[in-house]
């Protein structure tokens, strides 16, 4: 499931992957995702969740002014 159907299909499928590598490799989300697990949500909804989750992560970053003393 693509976060935005709408959207940019081969930003959809980058994202995908890194939520997949994440889950694999990445001992916080492994955590996560073995939580999540336990709840009951299934691995489709867990992630979609990650997905989330990460744009998130992306967007504060993008958002963040790269030369904070040039702005004032």
């Amino acid at each position: 499931m693509r976060l935005n159907r709408g959207g940019n299909r081969q930003a959809n499928a980058a994202l995908y992957r890194v939520a997949i590598v994440r889950m694999r490799d990445h001992a916080e989300t492994k955590l996560y995702a073995a939580r999540r697990m336990a709840e009951g949500k299934t691995r489709r909804e867990i992630v979609r969740c990650i997905k989330r989750y990460i744009v998130r992560e992306i967007f504060t970053a993008l958002c963040k002014p790269k030369f904070p003393a040039l702005i004032a």
